[in-house]
């Protein structure tokens, strides 16, 4: 597990890069999640609605993001993630997740980092979800 002491404002998260976003992993992921909006799995439903094809789930996003953190530290450390959706995630698209501390502060004896996440098609460089997370890293917390 990292340490408080071990982590500098500018450091940066090993970097998760996922397989393509394939229609299988959207018919997976609605059966795990239980979110079955056709706009996700019905290529009729997506251009009926004027679309050229469905698109992934912006939770689909989310969790690789999660994923970036939990890889990273406990999840029980992972206090807050506070994000914005800012695009559509198209089938086939790669998702490259990264994170950077930007900032480090004791707070009533709890020692806590501020990282700023981001989601990105690695096709595109286009911004899927930006934000932050929250970190505890206080021993036995």
């Amino acid at each position: 597990m990292i340490s408080f002491d071990q982590v500098t404002v500018g450091d940066h998260l090993p970097v998760l890069s996922t397989n393509k976003i394939s229609r299988t992993t959207l018919a997976l992921y609605a059966g795990a999640s239980g979110d079955f909006n056709p706009i996700h799995i019905d290529i009729d439903f997506a251009k009926s609605a004027g679309l050229e094809d469905v698109f992934a789930h912006g939770m689909l996003s989310m969790a690789y993001l999660g994923r970036l953190l939990t890889n990273w530290v406990d999840q029980r450390s992972i206090e807050n993630i506070d994000v914005r959706f800012t695009s559509i995630t198209p089938v086939n698209a790669q998702i490259i997740c990264t994170g950077s501390i930007q900032e480090k502060s004791i707070i009533d004896e709890q020692k806590i980092i501020k990282v700023q996440i981001e989601a990105q098609d690695a096709n595109t460089g286009d911004t899927k979800i930006s934000g932050f997370a929250t970190i505890n890293l206080t021993e036995n917390y």
